[in-house]
C-alpha cells in the first residue's frame, strides 16, 4: 500500500512534479492546509499583497520566460480578486495555472463563509478549469492543467480545491500518460493549404506579414526572421508581437493599429496579400472592418482554429503552430526560389519605404517641461534591447510600444486584449523572479501605478529589485487625450492632482524602495543612470511631464484605417502612383 498522505501534500507535491519553481499568492481559510507543507517544499512562495497582483505576476513571469505562471488564492473574495488577471491571461494567450481553495464539499452550494462558485465565475475567461472534490483526483488534474494551459492556444486554467479534499488522507500517484479525449490542438499544418499559401505569396505583387502575439507564444521569431530575409517581404509586429522582428530590420514597418505607424497601417491597406501569423485581426488593428485592407486576399495562419475568419475571411485557413508552418513554408518557398520562381515585391517595397522616410514616429517637444516621449525614447536607449520593459495601460503603454526599440522576443509585457490598468508593476515584478539576471523595468503611468503599488512591498521584502518609470502626467491621460479630441476639452473626472498627490517619492521610500524625481530633460538622462546603478534594491523615478501630450498616428474607434491621422490637424498623403 502507497503512503498516505494529505490532499495538500499531495497538491504540493503535484505542483513540484509540474516543475513549478515559483509561486505568487496569499494564504485564507480554504487554501491554508496547501500552504503547511508549501513550508518545507522547493517552491518559492511569493507573498503578494493583493491577489490581483499575484495573477499579473504570474503572467510577467510566464511572458517573460517562457514558462506556466503560477498563482494561488483562498475561496470567496481571494479567489474573485483573479477574475481580472485570469481574463487578462485569456485575451492574451498567457499560460497560467490558478490554484484557489474552496470551501469543504459538504458546504458547496449553502453561501458558506467565504464561497463564491468561482469556477463558474471563470467558465467564459478560462482555457479549462476544475473543481476538485476528491483527493486522489489532484495529481491528474494538475497534470492536466499544466498541459492544457501551455499547449495549443496557451491560456489560464483553473483548479480549484474544496478544503475537505486538502485535509483528507490520500495517496500520491503522479500520471505517466494524460487521457484527454476531447483535446487535440493542431500542430501541424495540411501541406495542401502549405503549397495554395506559397502560390499566393508569389503571385501577389504587395504582400505584408501581419504578425501577431501567437508568434511569440510559438517561439517562431528565428523562422520569422528567415521567411521575411527569403521573400523581402515588409513585416508588421502588433502591439503583442512586438520584439518578434527586431525594430532594426530595414524590413520592419513597426505596429500597426490604433497608434501604429502610417507605414504599417498603409502596407496593411493598400496590400493585395496579408500573410496573418498568430494575429486575430483585432479591432484595434481593423480599424473599421468593412474598410479595412479591402484588396487584400488573406492567409491565416493559427493554432487557434476559431480565430481564422472570425473577423475576416481567410482565402488560406492554415491551422498549426506558426513555428511549425513558417517551416514548411520556408521549405515550399525555397523549392520554387531553386525552380527560378520569387515574387516581385520591389515596388511595393520602394513605396512603403517612401511612407516609412516620410511619417516616420516622432514628437513635438514642448516649449517648456518634460516631454514622455523622450523620457521613454532615452530609457529605451539606456536600459538597452536585452532589458525587460513592463507597461500599463494608456498613453504610457502606446508610447512605450512606439519609442523603445525592440529586438528580442519576450523583452516587452503588456496587457493587450483586456486593457488592464495596475498590469505594470506586478507583471515587473513576475518577470524578475523569472528572469532574475535580466534589468525589469516597469513604464507605468500615475494612473496605473495608484492601483498595485502595493507590490513595491513584495518586491522590497522579497528581493526583487525592479525599477519602475512613472510617466507622470496627473492624468488619466488617454482619456484626456479622447476628451481633448472627441468631447471639446472637458476633463470630466480625468485630473489625478498626482504631482501632489501622493508624493512618489516618499512613497517609494516609505516602502523601502528608491524613490528619485525628474521634471527637465537636462536631467533625463543622469536620474535613469542612477537608476540604472542600484540593484539591489526596487527603485521608483517620478518623471514629471507635460500633461498635454499626445499619442499620434491615431485611428480614431470605429472609423476606417484610412482615416489616419499622424498629427492632430495632419492626415497622411500617399502617391499611389508608386504602386
Amino acid at each position: 500500500m502507497s503512503e498516505q498522505i494529505t490532499g495538500a501534500q499531495s497538491l504540493v507535491r503535484s505542483l513540484e512534479a509540474a516543475g513549478v519553481e515559483d509561486i505568487f499568492g496569499i494564504p485564507g481559510g480554504a487554501i491554508l492546509p496547501a500552504y503547511d507543507p508549501l513550508m518545507d517544499s522547493s517552491i518559492r512562495h511569493v507573498l503578494v499583497r493583493h491577489e490581483q497582483g499575484a495573477g499579473h505576476a504570474a503572467q510577467g513571469y510566464a511572458t517573460a520566460s517562457g514558462k506556466v505562471g503560477v498563482c494561488m488564492a483562498t475561496s470567496g473574495p481571494g479567489a474573485t480578486n483573479l477574475v481580472t488577471p485570469i481574463a487578462d491571461a485569456h485575451m492574451d494567450s498567457v499560460p497560467m495555472v490558478a490554484v484557489t481553495g474552496q470551501v469543504g464539499s459538504s458546504l458547496i452550494g449553502t453561501d458558506a463563509f467565504q464561497e463564491a462558485d468561482i469556477r463558474g465565475i471563470t467558465m467564459p475567461i478560462t482555457k479549462h478549469n476544475f473543481l476538485v472534490t476528491d483527493p486522489a483526483d489532484i495529481p491528474r488534474t494538475v497534470a492536466e492543467a499544466f498541459y492544457i494551459a501551455s499547449t495549443g492556444r496557451p491560456g489560464p486554467v483553473l483548479v480549484d480545491v474544496a478544503k475537505s479534499a486538502l485535509t483528507s488522507m490520500t495517496s500520491f500517484d503522479w500520471p505517466t500518460e494524460l487521457h484527454l479525449p476531447g483535446y487535440r490542438p493542431v500542430t501541424k499544418p495540411h501541406s495542401k493549404q502549405i503549397r495554395e499559401a506559397a502560390r499566393l505569396i508569389l503571385e501577389s505583387r504587395r504582400p505584408v506579414l501581419y504578425v501577431g502575439g501567437g508568434t511569440i507564444r510559438a517561439n517562431a521569431h528565428a523562422e520569422l526572421r528567415l521567411l521575411a530575409e527569403l521573400t523581402g517581404i515588409p513585416v508588421v509586429t502588433t502591439l503583442m508581437a512586438r520584439g518578434a522582428f527586431p525594430d532594426s530590420h530595414p524590413q520592419h514597418l513597426g505596429m500597426p493599429g490604433m497608434h501604429g505607424t502610417v507605414a504599417a497601417v498603409a502596407g496593411l491597406q493598400k496590400s493585395d496579400l496579408i500573410i496573418s501569423l498568430g494575429a486575430r485581426f483585432d479591432d484595434r488593428v481593423t480599424g473599421n472592418l468593412d474598410s479595412f485592407a479591402p484588396g487584400a486576399k488573406v492567409i491565416h495562419a493559427d493554432i487557434d482554429p476559431a480565430e481564422i475568419g472570425k473577423n475576416r475571411h481567410a482565402d488560406v485557413p492554415i491551422v498549426g503552430d506558426v513555428r511549425e508552418v513558417l517551416g514548411d513554408l520556408l521549405v515550399a518557398l525555397r523549392a520554387e526560389a531553386e525552380a527560378g520562381r520569387q515574387g516581385d515585391y520591389e515596388g511595393w517595397v520602394a513605396f512603403l519605404s517612401g511612407v516609412k522616410g516620410k511619417y516616420p514616429l516622432g514628437y513635438d517637444k514642448p516649449v517648456e517641461g518634460l516631454s514622455p516621449q523622450y523620457v521613454i525614447e532615452r530609457l529605451g536607449d539606456i536600459a538597452g534591447p536585452d532589458a525587460i520593459y513592463a507597461a500599463g495601460v494608456g498613453q504610457h503603454q502606446m508610447w512605450a510600444a512606439q519609442f523603445v526599440s525592440y529586438e528580442k522576443p519576450r523583452t516587452w509585457l503588456n496587457s493587450g486584449g483586456l486593457g488592464t490598468m495596475g498590469f505594470a508593476v506586478p507583471a515587473a515584478m513576475g518577470a524578475k523572479v523569472g528572469m532574475p539576471d535580466t534589468t525589469v523595468w516597469a513604464v507605468d503611468g500615475d494612473g496605473c501605478f495608484q492601483m498595485t503599488n502595493q507590490e513595491l512591498a513584495t518586491c522590497a521584502i522579497n528581493d526583487i529589485p525592479i525599477k519602475v518609470a512613472i510617466i507622470n502626467n496627473e492624468s488619466l491621460g488617454m482619456v484626456r487625450q479622447w476628451q481633448t479630441l472627441f468631447y471639446n476639452e472637458r476633463y470630466s473626472n480625468t485630473d489625478l492632482h498626482s504631482k501632489r498627490i501622493p508624493d512618489f517619492v516618499k512613497l517609494a521610500d516609505a516602502y523601502g524602495c528608491v524613490g528619485l524625481a525628474c521634471d527637465s530633460p537636462d536631467d533625463v538622462d543622469s536620474t535613469i543612470e542612477k537608476a540604472m546603478a542600484i540593484n539591489d534594491v526596487p527603485v521608483v523615478v517620478d518623471f514629471r511631464v507635460h500633461r498635454d501630450a499626445m499619442v499620434w498616428p491615431m485611428v480614431a474607434a470605429g472609423t476606417s484605417n484610412d482615416d489616419i491621422k499622424y498629427a492632430r490637424d495632419l492626415a497622411p498623403q500617399f502617391d499611389e502612383d508608386d504602386l
